[in-house]
């Protein structure tokens, strides 16, 4: 019961594969969530099985907190205990505010908001069992600024921003530090899916001031230091990893 375990959704693929992998590098049990693809979760399985850790894949639309429900079940009943919660999965309407639905909010919404608010709770609980935890969130620049076609993705991210804030408090009595990582843009599978995926990525490989487009590395960097005991007195906060682009009117 001492062998330390981390949840971390959508982790298939992209920042929430290459954390997983971190994160079992660094001696963790890890627990990988997907949606879909079921192939891709079980070839990150065996990356980590083949470091000497033990993992397990659980299929869950963290959008529905029935589903939300039933993968914390299983995480206690295989682990008994979680230590480190990321909230990674993402989804997202990529569309002008004229040609937005109803279906279109409710989907983004469920998946990139409320979802960290429902398996924060679940998360905490376990946590609670071994004297505390670490819960971190990926966001966006869309939360903050103007994105073409972001905008139901970027008010879901503001409202993970805002949650940030809310749990750190609420959950801070039980050991429990809550914070967010915003990246600008990277290249993942998930960019694929913006209609303008090469104005972002031009933009951000020519007006980024540190030189270069943000790596996933970048990402997962920010995401260790705040797991780890170093980031203790980081609470509610959200550490934009963009190179400096943000900063440019």
């Amino acid at each position: 019961m001492s062998q330390k375990v981390a949840l971390i959704t959508g982790s298939s693929r992209g920042i929430g594969k290459a954390t997983a992998l971190r994160l079992a590098k660094e001696g963790y049990d890890i627990v990988l969530n997907y949606a879909r693809s079921k192939s891709a979760a079980l070839e990150v399985a065996t990356e980590i099985e083949a470091l000497g850790r033990k993992v397990i894949t659980i299929k869950a639309n963290v959008g529905d907190n029935e589903k939300i429900k039933a993968m914390f079940q299983q995480i206690d009943e295989e682990f008994g205990r979680l230590d480190i919660f990321i909230s990674n999965a993402a989804s997202g309407v990529q569309r002008p505010i004229m040609e937005l639905e109803e279906s279109h909010w409710n989907w983004t919404m469920n998946i990139n908001s409320k979802a960290l608010l429902f398996c924060a709770k679940e998360a905490a609980q376990l946590m609670e069992k071994n004297g505390g935890g670490k819960i971190v969130s990926i966001s966006s620049l869309g939360s903050i600024r103007y994105l073409e076609n972001y905008t139901v993705v970027g008010v879901s991210k503001a409202a993970v921003e805002a949650l940030t804030r809310y749990l750190a408090v609420e959950l801070a009595p039980k050991n429990i530090a809550v914070n967010a990582v915003s990246g600008g843009a990277v290249d993942t599978d998930a960019l694929k899916h913006f209609p303008n995926r090469a104005e972002l990525l031009a933009e951000a490989s020519q007006k980024t001031p540190a030189g270069r487009m943000v790596s996933i590395d970048d990402m997962v960097n920010t995401v260790m230091f705040l797991v780890s005991d170093q980031s203790s007195m980081i609470r509610g906060q959200t550490i934009i990893v963009d190179g400096g682009i943000s900063l440019l009117v």
